[in-house]
């Protein structure tokens, strides 16, 4: 609920400081006192507009804070701030602050972090709901209605949400199978052809890579072949070098014997010939590894010229080819195989689609007998409110398929019919600002605590009667605040009356200067701001005394 709520320089507020408990609130004054001005400072912290025009004369910028405290964070204000990744403790109260600068443009902020202006309406609904004159949100807006009807039916909504999304999962997946057996189907002519030239080539996966390698080493060799018949020759004719290496050991092992330093050159000679002969080995294999048949290289140019055209036909690397020949595959399987899955997607989709509309129908039917008893307990409330001529009803109406969803097959809507004989039509649409305003303190009482904001504003709710009607509204508003908080901005004594706490808005004047303040009142200055209310200008004594009768008598 609302805590706290300071102002600071909004129109003909300096500064002001709230402090707000549970219950009934009631908030007084003389007409013109400044009590819009206090709804307009809420309405800037809850997001609405940012007019400059709220900045107090002569000041740079204005601010309101509204601090919120709650036993558990609601849970449309967690998803909100969830998704803006703001993180409250529990226990730590919700504050937002608006900041409005005199030139325009204002700055929001939760907690300290800084936020838009449609953060802070998105967390509004749940935080505030505001009923007056020309009220056009809360329980007006048809958006709501069904909500507040299912909370008060006590309908398995969650039951008929997850039975939609079965349905349109079931009906996704349907679709999609549908789509690639078609495309499959339409391109199958194509595909054959594409999956015959790709089987004829045969790639594999890191061919292109040994292939490229291949004929570099080739080419290579190609190069060196003269060098490399040279060098054969120079090693292998009976004149070379080897040869007469070889010849030359052959005699000295004849005379080595003759001394030790002929034994000595022999092995010298040996080893020389050892590693001749290392040398004319490794030179042959070079010259088979460095081979090249015309015939081969012309073969993997061929082929390397094959796959590359491929790849690029296919739009993918050489590598992927293979990868492309298991799609396509694929999807000639799924033309064949396709109609067989369909058929099994169709009657999940047609069992999950049984499941939704039996779901939607329980719904319906517990929503049609609730919108009974709403009707009943709304019109038990008219009378005592000086609308015994009205007639309210929740109209439930059964949707096209087409705009069937999550909530189910209804859409539902407040009507009234503010005199014998009228149609009946949309609550703003007929209903005057007064009767407004007692239709939805009608609706709320009905509702009790079916939903809505953790703290409740009615604007001026008893404009224009008085009597037993301002005691019935007194009464109502009191049952509503029992549960939670409601703040109840009145003329009528009656309803001041039933307050748990008074606060008094006053306008005075200092020369040119002019300033709204706020008073919480204790008990003698209630029976005095009440018997100002009963008398006007003047307090008398028998107001005072008659002021003394409607506080005991709450």
């Amino acid at each position: 609920m609302l805590t706290r709520l300071s102002i600071r320089n909004i129109v003909l507020i300096e500064a002001l400081d709230l402090e707000f408990a549970g219950g009934l609130g009631v908030l007084t004054g003389e007409t013109g006192a400044g009590k819009s001005i206090l709804l307009d400072a809420l309405g800037l912290v809850l997001g609405n507009r940012a007019d400059s025009g709220l900045v107090r004369a002569g000041e740079d910028r204005a601010s309101v804070t509204a601090s919120f405290e709650f036993s558990a964070l609601p849970a449309a204000v967690r998803a909100v701030l969830d998704e803006a990744e703001i993180e409250i403790e529990p226990g730590e109260p919700l504050i937002l602050k608006r900041q409005l600068k005199a030139d325009g443009g204002s700055k929001g902020f939760v907690n300290d972090q800084s936020v838009s202006a449609a953060l802070l309406r998105e967390l509004a609904p749940a935080l505030v709901e505001i009923h007056g004159q020309h009220d056009d949100r809360g329980l007006v807006n048809p958006r709501g209605h069904r909500a507040l009807l299912d909370r008060f039916a006590g309908g398995d909504v969650a039951g008929v949400e997850a039975a939609w999304r079965e349905w349109r999962e079931a009906q996704a997946a349907l679709d999609a199978a549908r789509a690639l057996v078609a495309k499959a189907a339409e391109d199958q002519d194509l595909l054959l052809a594409h999956l015959a030239e790709l089987s004829a080539l045969e790639p594999v996966a890191g061919e292109e890579e040994q292939l490229a390698l291949a004929r570099a080493t080739m080419q290579k060799g190609e190069k060196l072949a003269d060098d490399l018949a040279e060098l054969q020759h120079l090693w292998a004719g009976s004149d070379s070098a080897l040869a007469s290496l070889r010849g030359a050991a052959r005699r000295l092992d004849r005379i080595a014997g003759e001394h030790p330093l002929l034994a000595e050159a022999l092995a010298a000679l040996d080893r020389a010939v050892i590693e001749a002969g290392e040398a004319e080995d490794h030179l042959e294999r070079a010259a088979e590894a460095l081979a090249h048949d015309p015939a081969e290289l012309d073969r993997i140019e061929t082929r390397l010229f094959d796959l590359r055209a491929a790849a690029r036909k296919h739009g993918c690397a050489v590598d992927d080819l293979p990868q492309r020949m298991r799609a396509m595959r694929a999807e000639l399987d799924a033309i064949e195989s396709g109609e067989e899955a369909i058929a099994g997607l169709e009657r999940a989709a047609q069992a999950a689609a049984s499941a939704y509309r039996a779901r939607a129908e329980e719904l319906h039917a517990l929503r049609a007998a609730a919108a009974l008893r709403l009707d009943a307990a709304v019109a038990a409330e008219l009378a005592p409110l000086k609308l015994d001529a009205a007639r309210f009803r929740t109209a439930v109406t059964r949707l096209p398929e087409e705009r069937w969803g999550a909530s189910g097959k209804d859409a539902v809507e407040f009507l009234i019919s503010t005199n014998p004989g009228a149609d009946f039509a949309p609550l703003a649409k007929i209903a005057s600002g007064g009767e407004l305003s007692r239709f939805i303190l009608a609706l709320k009482v009905a509702l009790a605590e079916e939903g809505g904001a953790a703290s409740v504003i009615f604007d001026e709710i008893d404009r224009g009667v008085g009597g037993a009607v301002a005691s019935a509204i007194g009464e109502r508003l009191a049952r509503l605040a029992s549960a939670g908080q409601l703040l109840a901005v009145t003329h009528s004594p009656q309803v001041a009356a039933r307050g748990r706490r008074h606060y008094m808005i006053a306008k005075s004047s200092h020369g040119t200067v002019t300033r709204t303040s706020v008073t919480l009142l204790d008990e003698p200055g209630r029976k005095e701001e009440i018997a100002r209310m009963l008398s006007g200008a003047e307090v008398t004594d028998e107001a005072r005394a008659q002021a003394d009768r409607l506080l005991e008598g709450v």
